[in-house]
């Protein structure tokens, strides 16, 4: 099973061989190919050949690359990630309307029951509020309780003050770890032969992973404890490193502990089963360690 996280800072040569990804800098160190989970790639300084590219796709690796600021800016996403990649794909676009709801409703409930938890863990009482919100969900979550909870939450959590829009530390800190976390679904989705383009509930034409956006939603909470417990003052490598790291925590996921980039694949094949089977029961959520 693949774990490590890759990370690549400064100037390097990066190459394939005889199984192996290959880093060439001041020191040659080589990491075998198996072992690789993702693969971030922070620096524009760094060249790739052709052949390692093609060797990662093959092992279904999430490669993401950063800008000049060392932000996430874009994946290397396979164009086919699984042998029946076209039956899925045509069962994908036309996914009955009644189960996606009522998959997205289950994800809803569950994202806010996780905001809930980590309001308790930083006694904040407003995790009272968002437990009521999860009672007054209706079918669709037609009432947008969703967005209600989420005002309640990050002022609860970051302050009175803070918006998601505003431009500091925070923001970065959680656009940054949101990024790396929808990356790692996007992996899972098209290696189970899907399209990220063609969500539940987010329907956006100008964003090319709206299925990764509707799924990863349970998990943005593990990010925003990450961050209010780091409180970055400024948003570095080293904070960077410390989001990153999200990745490798641990929860429970169908009674067992596992790394949250496993629980990640694991999740998803449940909603991938649930909307072959009709069925929300088979949807496995994580409980978090906090």
């Amino acid at each position: 099973m693949s774990w490590r996280t890759i990370v690549i800072s400064s100037s390097a040569k990066l190459d394939y061989q005889m199984g192996y990804l290959v880093v060439r800098k001041e020191e040659t160190v080589k990491v075998h190919i198996s072992e690789i989970y993702m693969l971030l790639i922070e620096s524009t300084a760094v060249s790739l050949t052709a052949a390692l590219l093609c060797e990662l796709t093959k092992k279904k690796i999430k490669v993401i690359f950063c800008d000049e600021k060392r932000n996430p800016s874009s994946e290397l996403v396979p164009f086919y990630g699984s042998h029946d990649t076209s039956v899925k794909v045509r069962n994908q676009i036309v996914w009955d309307t009644e189960i996606k709801t009522a998959v997205w409703t289950e994800i809803v409930i569950e994202k806010i029951r996780k905001q809930a938890e980590v309001l308790a863990v930083w006694q904040k009482k407003e995790n009272e509020m968002l437990y009521q919100y999860i009672e007054e969900i209706e079918y669709g979550d037609t009432t947008n309780r969703e967005g209600h909870a989420a005002k309640v939450y990050f002022n609860a959590l970051f302050g009175m003050d803070f918006t998601r829009t505003e431009d500091n530390s925070v923001n970065a800190a959680l656009n940054y770890g949101y990024g790396i976390i929808l990356s790692a679904f996007n992996r899972e989705i098209t290696a189970n032969g899907y399209l990220t383009q063609i969500g539940l509930f987010h329907d956006n034409m100008f964003n090319p992973f709206n299925l990764g956006s509707d799924l990863m939603e349970p998990f943005r909470p593990i990010v925003d404890h990450k961050v209010k417990e780091i409180n970055p003052q400024q948003f570095e490598h080293t904070e960077k490193m410390e989001i990153l790291d999200v990745l490798q925590q641990n929860v429970v996921i169908a009674e067992r502990k596992e790394y949250v980039s496993n629980a990640i694949k694991i999740y998803c094949k449940s909603v991938f089963d649930a909307l072959a089977d009709n069925d929300v029961s088979l949807i496995k959520f994580y409980k978090s360690e906090l």
